[in-house]
């Protein structure tokens, strides 16, 4: 924003300083003129230690004095205040360093101010936060946005590949071709959905409305029966209402990534997944366990990542899917203003609890 020059705060308080000091001397001297004129006599009068002077001597005498006194005052009030103002001022001069280092694009500057706790250690130490934070999330966006172009990448070279062989071999089977590149198309066309559902997710601009998870649950379930028979696994859906507020359609999608990952993500066969509902006073629960092989504890809180499929978990090519299942769903779950949270079951599998603010 353009702004007309001023004057600095710094001056502005050197000013406020000195002219408050002015007149609180020029208050004390007026104090003491005055009584001077009430108490001192006019004529010269004779007490018990000599003479005494006129009001008349008094006032000549005290009006120098007077004058010297506040032009003393003034001087060591713009001098003092300069030196206090700088010194009061010295954290905010840190913080706007900061902030114009920040604003140049270097997130990793800290203030980290000394001393103890005040209003300007307050400032700081939120601004400190900020840019924690705010680094954070530049990196995570940049790792995003690398690990993007890369899956995007891929089919994309796959299909030119597959392209390049028919152009060079036109003996080649074009039904087999065909049938692959219609593969790769579909992966890249699912991996563009995803990225727009999470980015989607992530700016939270979606209309609210009252949604029931348990009703959500059946309908994933309910879609997502013919894979899990196909894979002889067990699903089934307990629980009871729990109603919270939110985009039917983002929270639809949570719950059939959620199942689809534990289905997929399970024993070769004769495995079970769990989805349970239920209100738990002004939280609405969703849990989703299955079984499956043990899961090491450092892998569990990285598989909300983008792009994290955990290498370790069990499956299947077809079902692999683009490594956004997991980070779509924590995507919707913070846009919904609730948590997600992954525990590894001690038999192998995991538990996967949603709560989300609950709704009467």
């Amino acid at each position: 924003m353009h702004r007309r020059p001023g004057l600095s705060a710094r001056l502005k308080l050197t000013l406020s300083y000195a002219g408050f000091l002015f007149v609180a001397g020029a208050l004390v001297l007026a104090v003491v003129w005055v009584s001077l004129l009430r108490y001192v006599p006019e004529h010269t009068a004779r007490t018990p230690y000599g003479l005494s002077p006129t009001r008349s001597f008094l006032l000549h005498s005290f009006a120098p004095a007077t004058t010297a006194s506040l032009v003393f005052l003034l001087v060591f009030g713009l001098l003092g205040g300069w030196i206090l103002a700088g010194r009061m001022l010295a954290p905010l001069t840190q913080i706007t360093d900061a902030a114009r280092m920040a604003g140049n694009g270097s997130l990793s500057h800290r203030i980290r101010m000394k001393g103890r706790q005040d209003e300007f250690s307050e400032l700081s130490d939120a601004f400190d936060s900020m840019l924690e934070q705010l680094e954070s999330h530049v990196a995570e966006q940049q790792r995003f946005a690398a690990n993007a172009s890369h899956e995007l990448r891929t089919p994309l070279a796959i299909s030119r590949t597959l392209l390049d062989v028919a152009r060079k071999d036109p003996t080649r089977d074009r039904g087999e071709l065909i049938e692959r590149l219609h593969a790769v198309n579909t992966r890249a066309i699912d991996l563009t959905e995803a990225l727009l559902l999470l980015s989607r997710g992530d700016r939270g601009n979606f209309t609210r409305e009252s949604v029931d998870l348990s009703l959500i649950a059946e309908e994933a379930a309910e879609t997502l029966l013919p894979l899990a028979e196909q894979r002889r696994i067990t699903l089934d859906v307990t629980g009871g209402a729990a109603q919270t507020s939110g985009s039917a359609e983002l929270l639809l999608r949570m719950v059939t990534n959620l199942v689809q990952n534990a289905i997929v993500h399970n024993l070769p066969a004769d495995g079970t997944v769990t989805v349970h509902t239920e209100a738990h006073g002004d939280t609405s629960v969703l849990r989703v366990e299955n079984t499956g092989r043990r899961l090491p504890p450092e892998l569990v809180p990285t598989l909300t990542e983008p792009f994290q499929r955990g290498t370790e978990r069990v499956r299947t090519d077809e079902h692999a899917g683009v490594g956004l299942g997991l980070a779509i769903v924590h995507s919707i779950v913070r846009a919904h203003d609730g948590t997600l949270d992954l525990a590894p079951r001690p038999a192998g599998g995991l538990l996967v609890t949603v709560r989300l603010p609950g709704t009467p």
